[in-house]
């Protein structure tokens, strides 16, 4: 387990290498402020904004801060791993740790005084915090399959890390109209999502040579839209399109009209504004000042572990026995079906773990730590769907992975299928939930553990859930989505859920439609069995969910979804209808104000 001397002369392990820089005196100033504001010497708007830089964001709960930190493109060590468990079970009152759709870890509850301490332990193993909030570069996305994906047309990891340095500190970081939010793949199955994404950086290959598809103004949230191409193809190894994106980026920053109006202060509102033509021209000027003329050191940039190179050095030739080949009981067997896939480097494999609402407690996490030492070099990846997948496993150690994390309560099978559900944390934390997601998804997960999912068509269909309309669930993109909302029932208000119905994510990016009819937050478990039963009893032969949307027609389920409207009068009988999942008391909406935009 990770120590840490928590002086002011405190410096990273030198013998760690880091994606991002972590500077000791960023630490020691931020708890010289966090001192000062606990003595009343800054007012807590300024703060706020001084805070929000350094990863530290402010709960629903007074007194109570979320700590995010950032795994660019996902990636995690083992030592990163135990520090991330040291850390919550220190800091973190309910000893959990929360995995989001950014690829970044939350830590929730925790004091402000304690997190000076908290980020020198995460520095000790080059993590961060730094610009993981507020109108900042965010952390950047990727895929797990990167560097092992056997559909890849190129390794983008070194391009990402590359991407995250560059902004890290930026003069533009910390002060743009609002947040960027980024993300690169290397397949053409664009595992991260980039059309969702202010900036997207997709893996091309021309006449032989490797280059990007750049993307930009998509994202979700009150105006959901995927993001146009600003260029079609730049060379990768060429620097200029970092400075094209920086170039963007400074026509962002300069534009009023989007910080007139901070609900409209995303990228995506100016190309929508301008159109992606315009904004072009204005890049291809913008890139003849004198700011773009100094070199930029792209190979220093780059430079990350090798992964490939490691393992194949230390470890002798794997078993080149098939992936199918490998038996053993019949629970085994159908989590190998679900949860693992071979890598394209023969006799190694991702073992994808299903994280049951993104939690992981303290035990699990170091649990997880020990199985990444001894059976996957020490590696694993993040996804934007709240899951983790192993690398490098070997195949003849995959069931002596399984029962390793059969210990942990990690052998779930159903990765990223019907049961593997998506939630951002609403109301347990966020200051803008309206409805409490984390309840939603257990209360539909126990929905579906009593109806047969075997159905291979059901068994398919995704679904999110966002405790609020901002999206941070990916609820547009589900098959099916729900996003927290608020009704008037005979007794006062009562939680419930818009749901948006065809989303996709798997074959290019489409957003769900909403269905103009709102269910009471109860009674969404046995609206999904209705959809559900409809579906199944309704289908062409094959035909996959969101098809079946489309031929359906709206009206349809607007009608099946107001069979669910009435709650009774507030009493006896119907008071749990006035109740979120997992609490205790009648609903009322407190909606506090966002800190995103500050």
């Amino acid at each position: 387990m990770t120590t840490v001397d928590r002086t002011t002369d405190w410096v990273p392990n030198p013998e760690t290498q880091s994606i991002l820089k972590v500077l000791p005196g960023e630490i020691t100033n931020f708890e010289s402020e966090v001192e000062k504001f606990r003595s009343g010497g800054w007012e807590e708007n300024e703060f706020m904004s001084f805070r929000l830089k350094q990863g530290v964001y402010g709960q629903r709960q007074p007194d109570a801060q979320m700590v995010r930190i950032k795994f660019p493109f996902g990636g995690i060590n083992d030592r990163q791993m135990d520090a991330v468990g040291e850390v919550v079970e220190k800091y973190a009152p309910l000893n959990k740790g929360h995995l989001t759709t950014r690829e970044n870890i939350q830590i929730h509850h925790v004091l402000i005084q304690n997190t000076p301490d908290l980020m020198r332990i995460i520095g000790d193993v080059g993590l961060s915090t730094r610009e993981a909030c507020g109108n900042t570069l965010r952390n950047v996305t990727g895929c797990p399959r990167a560097g092992v994906g056997v559909n890849e047309i190129f390794d983008v990891s070194p391009y990402a890390a590359a991407y995250s340095r560059f902004f890290l500190r930026h003069e533009l970081s910390g002060g743009m109209p609002r947040k960027i939010k980024s993300a690169f793949s290397g397949c053409e199955d664009d595992c991260a999502l980039t059309p969702i994404h202010d900036v997207g950086v997709m893996a091309q290959i021309k006449d032989g040579v490797k280059g990007f598809k750049i993307v930009m103004g998509g994202g979700l949230s009150i105006f959901p839209k995927t993001a146009p191409t600003l260029y079609d193809f730049v060379p990768a190894d060429d620097p200029k399109w970092l400075r094209i994106i920086e170039a963007a980026l400074r026509i962002f920053n300069r534009s009023k009209q989007e910080r007139a109006n901070r609900m409209k202060a995303r990228i995506k509102f100016m190309i929508e504004r301008i159109g992606m033509d315009e904004f072009r021209s204005q890049i291809e000027e913008e890139l003849k000042g004198d700011w773009a003329k100094p070199d930029i050191d792209l190979p220093t940039l780059m430079a990350i572990e090798d992964e490939e190179a490691e393992v194949l050095a230390k470890n002798p030739a794997p078993s080149d026995l098939a992936l199918n080949d490998v038996d053993g009981p019949a629970d085994f067997m159908e989590w190998k079906s679900s949860n693992v896939e071979a890598q394209r480097q023969s006799g190694y494999n991702l073992v994808f773990i299903a994280i049951t609402r993104g939690d992981l407690l303290s035990a699990q996490i170091h649990g997880l730590a020990e199985i990444m030492r001894n059976h996957a070099n020490g590696r694993a990846r993040l996804d934007i769907q709240q899951n983790m997948a192993l690398r490098w496993v070997r195949t003849e150690e995959l069931s002596t992975v399984y029962n390793e994390l059969k210990k942990l309560g990690l052998n779930a099978s159903g990765k990223h299928t019907i049961t593997d559900i998506v939630t951002c944390p609403g109301t347990d934390s966020c200051k803008l939930g309206i409805t409490s997601s984390m309840g939603l998804n257990q209360a539909l997960r126990d929905a579906l553990a009593n109806y047969d999912t075997s159905d291979e068509l059901v068994s398919q269909i995704h679904i999110k859930a966002s405790g609020c309309p901002n999206s941070c669930g990916q609820h547009h993109i589900a098959n099916i989505g729900f996003h927290g909302a608020v009704m008037k029932g005979p007794g006062g208000q009562v939680p419930a859920y818009e749901i948006f119905l065809g989303g996709e994510y798997e074959n290019g990016v489409k957003m769900g439609a909403r269905v103009k009819a709102r269910v009471p937050a109860r009674k969404a478990p046995e609206a999904l069995v209705q959809l559900l039963d409809f579906y199944k009893e309704n289908r062409n032969e094959g035909e996959r969910f969101n098809a079946f949307v489309q031929r359906q027609g709206p009206a349809v389920f607007e009608d099946m979804i107001r069979e669910f409207r009435d709650v009774g009068p507030l009493n006896r009988d119907n008071i749990a209808n006035y109740m979120d999942w997992e609490r205790t008391v009648v609903y009322k909406l407190e909606r506090g104000e966002g800190e995103c935009a500050v």
